[in-house]
């Protein structure tokens, strides 16, 4: 169980996240999702012992990350694939870990097999690594303790087709046996694709969370019309927001029925009309973290130093 319980983090006169509270739960993934400089990252960085919070907390199993006696066995973490030893090979820097957590040395060898690194890739120095085989190293350090938690900040850069299937299948397969996995990608077909709980973070704060069921149930309604401007103020005279829909098409905050009246009654023509679909998780995503969306300006990005 992850809990983050009213998080606040300043960094001087900036305001990196403000309150931002929200729990993961065993047996599910939850996708933690926000624009560039919304605070995911320094959220993520609370949970595992790396950034102090100004105020409130987060928790892991009911304690702090930098409370958990030999942490990697019940937290496994994944925040950058580039913070590995170059000059170490993958079986080498499996070995060490396994060593700094007491975890048998067979271990090493089950992990490197699970992620596709067994045999000549093992052998090979770190360095000499494509981003993907990176991802892939980084997620068998995270498994090596058999955690009941996962942290994991965009695992799936770098890894191609096959290679994203393949960790969909890893993380749905954990936790289904009762782990929890904090996800945050900004693949977002993906995340849709395997995450039970959804948390939205923009400017900073929570905009939205719950469940992927009830959060994609509507994402309002995909509407075009020849003069995008008109459309775009009848719809705002009937007090519908909109955000740029795929190609010239908007998405308006509302139903069907009340954007086509809405756009009769200004005289607006439509070429399209119908409930928004496909990619739910994008348009959702667009709605609450756009800049018509009426949230806070994002967060500036900032470099974060080590508590």
């Amino acid at each position: 169980m992850i809990n983050v319980e009213h998080l606040t983090k300043r960094y001087g006169a900036q305001l990196a996240v403000s309150d931002v509270s929200f729990s993961c739960a065993p047996g599910t993934v939850t996708g933690f999702l926000g624009p560039n400089g919304a605070g995911k990252s320094t959220t993520l960085r609370a949970v595992c012992g790396l950034t102090l919070p100004t105020s409130g907390m987060a928790t892991v199993g009911g304690r702090p990350y930098r409370e958990l006696p030999n942490a990697g066995r019940r937290v496994g973490v994944l925040l950058d694939a580039g913070a590995q030893h170059s000059g170490r090979t993958g079986k080498e820097t499996l070995a060490l870990a396994a060593l700094v957590m007491g975890v048998p040395g067979t271990r090493v060898d089950e992990m490197l097999e699970l992620v596709g690194l067994a045999g000549k890739p093992a052998g090979k120095r770190v360095g000499k690594y494509s981003l993907g085989m990176r991802q892939r190293l980084g997620l068998a350090t995270a498994l090596l303790g058999d955690p009941e938690v996962l942290v994991l900040d965009e695992p799936a850069n770098g890894l191609d087709p096959d290679g994203i299937f393949w960790m969909r299948g890893l993380l749905r397969g954990f936790a289904d046996r009762g782990g929890t996995v904090l996800l945050s990608s900004h693949l977002l077909r993906e995340v849709e694709a395997v995450a039970d709980q959804l948390v939205v973070i923009a400017g900073g704060r929570i905009v939205a969370q719950g469940s992927s069921e009830q959060l994609l149930a509507s994402t309002g309604t995909v509407v075009r019309a020849r003069d995008r401007e008109a459309l775009t103020g009848a719809l705002a005279a009937a007090g519908i927001g909109v955000v740029a829909g795929p190609a010239d098409a908007l998405i308006a905050d509302g139903p069907a029925e009340a954007v086509g009246i809405a756009a009769a009654t200004g005289g607006v023509p439509l070429l399209e009309l119908r409930p928004a679909g496909g990619d739910r998780l994008e348009e959702l995503f667009r709605s609450l973290t756009g800049p018509s969306a009426g949230g806070a300006p994002a967060a500036p990005q900032m470099q974060e130093t080590r508590a």
